[in-house]
């Protein structure tokens, strides 16, 4: 699940486009079982406020999600991009090993088994063949793409916050530039 900026909070969610004139919202869910977006207790937006969804159906991978207070397309067009959160204490605990928050992987130090330094973590995205590690150089603004596999990331050290990987000959070597104005 992407990070929140805050390790308290856990973002499980994103409202996308508004669905039909009546003020529903397709809700892009972070969940291991989508339809349990609203499953873990009160969700808060990014300044904190409570939203309150309601499921009604799925759509083109996403959850279809009726909002309370949100009554028509303008209101549902009017939040769309909000990201959704839940208290971190309200989500089960991870497999130790085994499975990792995407907020808990944001920012941890990224080196060789040598233990040459790699960057850090800035992103973990999913497009949909599984999660990729987005890496800033530590060294420069360079930025490279690991896939989020046992071959490529065989330690992941929560508590020493370090991850070791063993990507693919040559793939850090062609690591691009980042493009500011991309973001």
């Amino acid at each position: 699940m992407p990070a929140s900026g805050n390790n308290d909070r856990i973002c499980v969610g994103v409202i996308g486009a508004p669905h039909g004139v009546r003020g529903l919202v397709r809700v892009k869910s972070f969940t291991e079982t989508p339809a349990d977006v609203a499953a873990y207790g009160p969700l808060t937006d990014g300044q904190g406020r409570q939203v309150v969804l309601t499921v009604t159906g799925h759509a083109k991978g996403m959850i279809v999600c009726r909002v309370d207070g949100v009554t028509d397309r303008d209101g549902a067009a009017a939040i769309k991009g909000e990201r959704l959160y839940v208290a971190r204490s309200a989500l089960p605990p991870t497999v130790d090993g085994d499975e990792f928050y995407h907020a808990d992987l944001i920012g941890l130090t990224v080196e060789t088994a040598d233990g040459e330094p790699v960057g850090s973590v800035r992103a973990v995205h999913d497009f949909g063949a599984g999660d990729v590690l987005e890496v800033i150089g530590a060294e420069d603004s360079r930025a490279v793409v690991l896939p989020f596999t046992r071959e490529v990331v065989p330690e992941v050290d929560i508590p020493g916050r370090r991850i070791v990987v063993a990507p693919p000959a040559g793939l850090l070597d062609e690591a691009e530039p980042e493009l500011e104005a991309a973001r």
